[in-house]
């Protein structure tokens, strides 16, 4: 059975659809950013976008520094490999 279009689900209420915004990060998905949801926690440790860039920049570079510390250089390696 089909419903009809002015059927809402009753935990939707009309007062609600008055405050949303249209379109509201349509620029940001058409200079091809990404949108995310934050879990409440984490929105409270990041209130700011700006505060989520540097973390997440931050970490990547770490783990830049992290790969590079740990790799064996290819000679170091090779010798490694023979000996065993």
């Amino acid at each position: 059975m089909k419903k009809d279009k002015e059927d809402m689900r009753k935990s939707y209420k009309r007062s609600d659809f008055a405050t949303l915004e249209r379109g509201k990060f349509f620029a940001e998905v058409a200079e091809g950013t990404s949108v995310v949801l934050l879990e409440p926690e984490v929105a409270k440790a990041f209130p700011t976008s700006k505060a989520v860039n540097e973390a997440l920049s931050e970490l990547l570079a770490l783990t830049e520094k992290t790969a590079r510390l740990t790799r064996r250089s290819t000679k170091t390696r090779l010798k490694a490999e023979n000996t065993d």
